[in-house]
């Protein structure tokens, strides 16, 4: 099993921050979704800058947020103390997560989980499985294997399903786990999957043109 490493937020500098603290779109669906199911105890999970930390706590949620990186807390305690918010903060490996079991109702790890290999993948899953309470929700994203970063030969592969990211930036060198639906499916059997849904991002850089696919899942744990 290859070393969790997180994302290098110290080279995100002020200017960048912006995109990293708007919400996602589907939190907000999310947020409704779990306020209407009277979900309170909520874990961002890989939190970043804290983005949706601010979100669910504006919204009287019982706010943890969980990153490995010391700096992505520090960054989300800064923030949260402007907005007068108090969180529980944690930093940590997600293949370890420092929580009692069945501690939270609602969890929220966009773009997270798949910063390991195959086997680091297994392990996180049972973890989220461990802490979730009966009856919880955790809705998360992984890479598909129809995105241009699986394709990348050049990229060193760790297992049938990783690569090691090799593109200059705050993922440099970082892991990323790959699925398809078949591999989605065998994952998570030990939950009831309410949605599988793929995404395609489009973006344009140094006038390229970049589609990025990604497995949306909700998950319940029964």
């Amino acid at each position: 099993m290859i070393e969790s490493k997180g994302w290098n937020w110290k080279i995100v500098k002020e200017e960048q921050e912006e995109i990293w603290k708007n919400p996602s779109i589907e939190s907000y669906y999310l947020l409704n979704r779990w306020k209407v199911q009277n979900k309170k105890d909520f874990l961002d999970l890989g939190c970043g800058l804290g983005r949706h930390s601010i979100l669910f706590g504006k919204n009287d949620f019982n706010v943890s947020c969980f990153d490995i990186s010391q700096n992505a807390i520090n960054r989300t305690k800064e923030w949260a103390k402007k907005e007068k918010l108090e969180f529980d903060y944690k930093v940590g490996d997600m293949l370890n997560l420092p929580y009692e079991n069945e501690k939270f109702d609602c969890i929220y790890c966009r773009n997270v989980i798949s910063h390991t290999d195959t086997e680091g993948i297994k392990k996180v899953i049972k973890e989220l499985y461990r802490v979730m309470k009966n009856d919880g929700e955790c809705y998360l994203t992984l890479g598909s294997k129809d995105t241009w970063g699986f394709k990348q030969e050049d990229w060193p592969l760790i297992d049938e399903n990783t690569r090691l990211r090799m593109e200059e930036g705050p993922e440099y060198k970082i892991p990323h786990f790959y699925v398809d639906y078949n591999l989605v499916k065998e994952l998570f059997k030990d939950f009831e999957i309410f949605n599988i849904y793929q995404v395609i991002d489009y973006y344009e850089e140094k006038e390229k043109l970049f589609d990025s696919y990604h497995y949306h899942i909700l998950i319940h744990k029964k």
